[in-house]
């Protein structure tokens, strides 16, 4: 069975839903809080490479508005310091499966499509 990983922070109802849909979906995983347990540069270099860096932007948060304006102009290197930096510029929730970053955000349909070809029996129980 393929571990599956999900970052995140608790008080985040995107993440909430995330963690009741997979629950339901009889799917096993293991739980990070990304204030309490900060993703490495190395893993959020590794996020940016599979997922892209766009899509991993908490542009929503108050973190997000907060930096500078030349945020605009930031590479994919200083977008990945910015991240180990401060967490909460992170999109939630972020999935691994087996260690590979596999999404970001929180989609029901698209979630089932990619977590369900995860095992040989089907990772979600329904």
């Amino acid at each position: 069975m393929t571990t599956v990983t999900l970052y995140g922070i608790p008080t985040c109802g995107t993440v909430r839903k995330a963690r009741r849909w997979l629950d339901s979906a009889g799917v096993a995983h293991d739980w990070v809080d990304i204030r309490e347990n900060p993703p490495g540069l190395e893993r959020i270099q590794e996020w940016i490479r599979v997922l892209g860096c766009p899509p991993l932007r908490n542009t929503s948060g108050s973190a997000y508005r907060a930096l500078p304006a030349a945020r605009n102009e930031w590479t994919e290197g200083e977008w990945a310091r910015a991240f180990a930096r401060d967490p909460m510029l992170l999109r939630r929730p972020v999935v691994e499966a087996g260690g590979v970053p596999l999404l970001v955000g929180f989609r029901p349909r698209l979630w089932e499509r990619r977590l369900s070809g995860l095992q040989q029996d089907s990772i979600l129980h329904t």
